[in-house]
């Protein structure tokens, strides 16, 4: 898959975030809106990076369980 093609569809499932690639070959993600307190205490970041979009996806994907905070 193409690199405008990963960044659009990781974008498109986490509207949230500002998604992006670096000229140093990582993916960068980080969030529209600043932190609640209560968030970052949960462990969650303004802004991530992996090597690769799945790895930025996985990383996304626990932010945002992360953000929802405890199940019931």
């Amino acid at each position: 898959m193409s690199f405008d093609r990963h960044l659009a569809e990781i974008a498109r499932e986490f509207p949230e975030w500002t998604i992006w690639r670096s000229d140093a070959g990582r993916w960068w993600a980080t969030r529209h809106h600043p932190l609640s307190a209560e968030q970052r205490e949960a462990g969650c970041a303004m802004t991530i990076d992996a090597d690769t979009p799945e790895g930025l996806r996985e990383q996304l994907i626990e932010q945002r369980e992360r953000t929802a905070g405890p199940g019931p």
